[in-house]
């Protein structure tokens, strides 16, 4: 799909079905403000708009189409080639899945080209909030691209916030009912924050660029937007390390838990074997085949004598029982 948003001059009506046919005709308009989206679309229909329209080298080209980079920036002069990565989290909790999708961006002095094979709800946003007020493509191509990152970074938050929600969730269960699942859960949860450390890392490095640097394409005005967008991409940052460590420390939380509860049967079973053993010792006794000459085989087959067995066979217990919880070892 390729859609494109077109204004021709500040106090213009924004044209938001605008004919792809028409995009080198817009390009020769310097007062104009041009955005082409391409979605999920074909490299052979996507290649020649970029080399023969836009006029890309034929390098960026290929890095925008092989969708295989992590985040970054290139200055071609004319140009800026950026790379960012859009974050897509579905619930864990064993069937959950994480996606990183790259989002290829190209700025130019009236134009800016994005490129993205599969959805993005913050690029939809953006899209959406400048059918709805025009003032976002009115402060040129470097404000509209402030407004895109500005809308894909903001939609880390409820995936942060999804993330925090199941921390927490695990950790109650750590503590109720712990089981294998949850441990591997635990595990899910460590992967997505380190693969999320290794997006937003790289990706505070392109905006921190872009806040700082000296772009042809850039307004030196405009560089304290994208230094805002670049204070979220830290304090995101900063909560997945903290993320990192709660998750960590639920790790070390549960080790601990299912150590204790086999402290607990392991103590349990001891005390059943050490009550027992004195009358399993008695039992057997008493079961042997045995014959002394000096004492009459009736005198073991008499009443008292059973009753006597099965008192310490009921006594021994009981008495073990009391001492042992008396010393608190039960």
């Amino acid at each position: 799909m390729i859609r494109v948003l077109f204004q021709s001059s500040p106090r213009s009506t924004l044209q938001a079905d605008y004919p792809v046919k028409k995009i080198a005709a817009a390009l020769h308009n310097r007062k104009g403000v041009l955005w082409v989206d391409f979605e999920g679309e074909a490299d052979a229909t996507c290649e020649p708009i970029l080399r023969d329209d836009f006029g890309f080298h034929p390098l960026a080209v290929d890095d925008a189409l092989r969708e295989t980079h992590t985040p970054k920036v290139d200055d071609w002069g004319e140009y800026v080639y950026i790379v960012l990565n859009a974050l897509d989290f579905k619930t864990a909790q064993g069937d959950g899945s994480f996606h990183a999708h790259e989002l290829d961006i190209f700025l130019g002095p009236n134009y800016v080209v994005t490129h993205h094979d599969d959805p993005i709800p913050g690029l939809d946003q953006a899209w959406q909030a400048c059918q709805r007020d025009n003032r976002h493509v009115q402060g040129g191509p470097d404000h509209l691209l402030y407004k895109i990152m500005d809308y894909v970074v903001a939609a880390y938050m409820p995936i942060v916030e999804q993330i925090d929600s199941e921390i927490d969730e695990l950790e109650d269960q750590i503590f109720d009912k712990p089981t294998p699942q949850t441990l591997a859960d635990l595990f899910a949860l460590k992967r997505i924050l380190l693969a999320m450390r290794r997006v937003i890392t790289p990706q505070r490095e392109v905006l921190n660029r872009l806040a700082r640097d000296d772009y042809r394409v850039i307004d030196p005005g405009d560089r304290i937007f994208f230094r805002d967008v670049y204070d979220h991409l830290v304090r995101l940052h900063d909560l997945n390390e903290s993320m990192r460590d709660l998750v960590g420390g639920a790790l070390d939380t549960y080790l601990s838990v299912i150590n204790n509860r086999m402290n607990d049967v392991m103590k349990t079973l001891t005390i059943i074997t050490t009550l027992f053993m004195p009358t399993t010792f008695i039992a057997g006794f008493f079961g042997m085949n045995f014959f002394l000459p000096d004492v009459p085989l009736t005198a073991w087959m008499q009443p008292a004598v059973f009753v006597l067995a099965l008192g310490l066979i009921l006594l021994i217990p009981i008495i073990m029982f009391l001492w042992m919880h008396r010393r608190t070892w039960i």
